[in-house]
């Protein structure tokens, strides 16, 4: 294809068979899955968590497989998509809950887990494929005294190139807020999806251009990323007869800065009477603090709890083989969770104010006490602590999540809607960041990379 005309995610049409039979004779050597069972099962994340995505995206699936080996085959690849304006959508571990890896129109699946290899790593500090996998990643670092800033749940099987691109935040978030304060990520490396690609490096402030963009502002091949110092982090279940005696209690040992620690996070009842292997330790009708604590520090969050409430579990954090380690019940996983043994619920990501927290907090339990099961995670967002929260929603239907949704956000209590699969919608900003907008424009003017992701997004060529 010689003109400039853009792919057209409207049509909906995936590529022909001569547009894939031509596309695929110019790959040569790179290792492709043809096989629709396999192509359809990997062209799906955990957009199912949501009723809603689940309607609009099942069925959804890409045409063939590409796993590049290195970055010259992602360029080589990048080239001939470019040219037969083929659609490509990068896929790593496959752990995202918008869609964000689902090909809307088909085209190639861009399995970059390959690209692994850790370039090296310098105090504070390593250089990474995108493919490497988190946990594979604090195993190398941990030696030395490091290990990665923070982590999702899903750490264990994600990647640090589908975190950056289609995460925010996690497990660590409470000492250095999410992926979008500046410092989180140092430097990306990229490939354009041009007919001759070009490699970018982008660094600093710049490297935001590519963080929870879904892939569509180029393809990351590396980057570098900043860490903390790596304690022996011990994880702890306290119990409490009340869920605002856990908030309280997860406030106060948020703001004690001489407690070291990683993780808070409050869970009202009866959301631990779904935690599998964790039951023994969640008392029938308690709610719950799941925290994970430098060891040193174990005895001042003792001397803080005080009283107030029941210690449950205490063991070193095991995120080994065969293990499950605590943050596993904790941010999406809390959802997780539940919906193993009831499929009819769903979830919401929510962000509080920081200055009226404990209040608006109260606000939502008592505007939804049995419709919306609180569970939050303490963090830091631009600066401040507050709480991100991610309640199990007992769904009805469509109309009725929107409505919560609306009345959460008149409560001041913001709202990134994760049943909605494009970047704008959900933002808690609605809008997409100019500098990724214009940067899409640069690095793939026909509109290819997960075409339909960046809805503000209008090719030119």
């Amino acid at each position: 294809m010689n003109d400039l005309t853009p792919f057209d995610v409207a049509s909906n049409r995936h590529p022909s068979t001569d547009t894939l039979t031509s596309l695929l004779a110019e790959l040569g050597n790179i290792p492709v899955v043809t096989d629709p069972t396999i192509v359809r099962r990997r062209s799906r994340d955990f957009f199912w968590y949501s009723p809603v995505l689940n309607d609009q995206l099942n069925g959804k699936s890409a045409d063939l497989i590409v796993t590049p080996r290195d970055e010259a085959d992602i360029i080589r690849v990048a080239a001939a998509c470019a040219r037969h304006r083929v659609p490509l959508t990068v896929r790593a571990g496959g752990t995202g809950n918008y869609g964000q890896a689902v090909p809307l129109a088909g085209g190639v699946l861009l399995d970059i887990t390959a690209l692994d290899t850790i370039e090296w790593i310098r105090p504070g500090q390593i250089r990474v494929g995108a493919g490497a996998k988190m946990n594979a990643i604090d195993a190398a670092t941990q030696p030395s005294g490091y290990e990665l800033r923070m982590h999702p749940s899903t750490k264990r099987t994600a990647t640090i190139g589908g975190f950056v691109a289609g995460g925010s935040g996690g497990i660590g978030s409470i000492n250095y807020g999410g992926l979008r304060e500046r410092g989180n990520i140092l430097a990306a490396r990229v490939v354009t999806m041009e007919p001759e690609p070009r490699i970018i490096e982008l660094r600093g402030d710049a490297a935001q251009k590519i963080n929870r963009a879904y892939g569509t502002t180029g393809i990351i091949t590396a980057l570098e990323m900043p860490l903390a110092p790596a304690w022996p982090w011990i994880d702890v279940v306290v119990a409490f007869d009340d869920f605002m005696a856990a908030v309280e209690f997860g406030h106060a040992a948020a703001l004690a800065d001489g407690i070291v620690k990683k993780l808070l996070a409050p869970i009202t009842w009866p959301l631990p009477s779904y935690f599998g292997a964790l039951k023994s330790c969640c008392p029938e009708g308690k709610s719950i603090l799941i925290a994970m604590i430098a060891e040193p520090s174990l005895e001042s969050f003792r001397n803080l709890l005080g009283g107030r409430g029941t210690i449950t579990l205490e063991m070193p954090t095991d995120d080994g083989p065969s293990k499950v380690p605590l943050y596993e019940y904790t941010w999406n996983h809390t959802t997780l969770q539940v919906l193993k043994s009831d499929r009819t619920v769903t979830y919401l990501q929510c962000l509080y104010p920081h200055d009226r927290l404990l209040q608006k907090v109260e606000e939502m339990r008592t505007m939804f006490p049995d419709e919306v099961l609180q569970h939050l995670e303490f963090i830091r967002f631009n600066g401040q602590l507050t709480c991100s929260g991610l309640p199990v929603v007992r769904y009805s239907d469509a109309e009725r999540l929107n409505e919560i949704i609306r009345l959460h956000e008149a409560h001041e209590v913001h709202i990134a809607n994760p049943h909605v699969y494009t970047v704008e919608d959900g933002s808690r900003y609605k809008r997409v960041d100019v500098d990724q907008l214009g940067f899409k424009h640069e690095v793939d003017p026909y509109g290819l990379l997960n075409p339909g992701k960046m809805r503000s997004f209008v090719a030119e060529r």
